[in-house]
């Protein structure tokens, strides 16, 4: 990331962004909480993108150099920690399950910025929910081996590809091999986790612009609705359909 800005206070505070809208890379001094109430958030830093959808928040550590992206109209809720009060003990961005409770309760500390005993009540129990949240694996980690890079390249233009590793390989000019390894090394993942990865995400994007269920599976390369809306519920808790109407 190039141009990065320096704020050193990450802001609690809750803001509006029309979808596409972008806000550019920046780093803070502080932790930040990221919670997207309606559409769908990508938080992208140099070691890849994390996405989250209406029940899911994003851990940025304090220092880390990010840019956030609207998918969908986007009601985006930021809540900062000072760099000394890390309830999860995490230094890599991280997604977090968001369950009812903390929801209200990022949507409350972020309405009123008064620094009340009330509100300081309120981030104790915040911080509490925080430490008991699951952490979720929805990210695109970002490739540094030419050759992986190059087979994630094609995934990504085409979430629909069918080809194997092995002929997405020969597309390249890598082996399967190589690649399979690579996978594992780099990402900590074997290729079909990764692919489910890529195409959940270009999933939330597309159910964010308000397409049809039927052809977000088709774009993206399941066999058929039933089986996207399986992989979709496993993942997120709740079926593709009612995404747009959880907020």
């Amino acid at each position: 990331m190039s141009n990065i800005r320096h704020t050193p206070t990450a802001p609690t505070r809750a803001k509006v962004l029309s979808a596409g809208e972008r806000i550019d890379a920046h780093r803070h001094d502080d932790h930040q909480i990221v919670y997207a109430g309606s559409g769908v958030l990508a938080v992208t830093t140099d070691a890849g993108t994390w996405f989250a959808p209406g029940n899911r928040a994003i851990w940025v550590p304090a220092g880390t150099a990010h840019a956030h992206r609207a998918h969908g109209h986007l009601d985006l809720y930021l809540v900062g920690l000072p760099a000394d009060d890390n309830p999860l003990g995490l230094d890599a961005p991280t997604v977090l399950a968001v369950g009812p409770l903390l929801r209200e309760l990022i949507l409350a500390y972020t309405r009123d910025p008064d620094e009340s005993p009330e509100r300081r009540r309120l981030l104790a129990v915040l911080r509490d929910q925080l430490r008991a949240s699951p952490q979720q694996p929805l990210r695109l980690p970002t490739a540094t081996d030419p050759r992986l890079a190059a087979v994630c390249a094609l995934v990504h233009a085409d979430p629909a590809d069918p080809r194997t590793l092995a002929a997405l390989g020969a597309a390249t000019g890598a082996g399967e091999r190589t690649l399979s390894r690579l996978f594992r090394h780099e990402f900590g993942m074997t290729f079909p986790q990764w692919r489910t990865q890529s195409r959940l995400y270009h999933a939330l994007r597309l159910l964010a612009e308000d397409t049809p269920v039927t052809t977000v599976a088709h774009r993206c390369g399941w066999s058929s609705a039933s089986a996207f809306i399986d992989v979709f519920r496993r993942s997120f808790g709740y079926t593709p359909g009612t995404h747009n109407r959880r907020a």
